[in-house]
């Protein structure tokens, strides 16, 4: 028989919330740690070219040899790369200079230097990012 004693209280639970805490933590932490993977390789993931950017690269590498198709590919990539009224307005003035090397059987061997000053002109005005 089992006597009882009054002084004594019997044991008592108490709520421990301390593991919850613990998972939580340890969540956050991942969280944390796969953003900063996430943002690390977004930086230093090389960076993709546009079409822009790949047309800009064309225009600046223009074989000025063969003077009708550098004629008509100016005209081609400008007009995708003209964005700003003053690149348009300059790609009208270039291209109207560039019709007397187009559509014709007999063109000049090479271009006019008014052509080529427009032409860096033009390549100055274009914004490319």
């Amino acid at each position: 028989m089992m006597i009882k004693i009054h002084d004594i209280k019997p044991i008592v639970q108490i709520p421990d919330l301390s593991i919850y805490l613990y998972y939580s933590v340890v969540f956050l932490l991942c969280v944390v740690i796969l953003a900063s993977f996430y943002l690390l390789y977004k930086f230093l993931k090389p960076k993709e070219k546009t079409q822009e950017k790949i047309f800009y690269e064309k225009m600046q590498n223009l074989d000025f040899v063969n003077v009708k198709k550098t004629a008509y590919e100016i005209t081609k990539y400008g007009n995708f790369l003209a964005k700003e009224e003053r690149s348009i307005l300059l790609l009208e003035e270039l291209t109207n200079e560039l019709e007397a090397y187009k559509y014709k059987k007999e063109i000049p061997s090479e271009f006019s230097v008014k052509v080529k000053t427009q032409y860096s002109i033009f390549m100055d005005s274009l914004d490319v990012r």
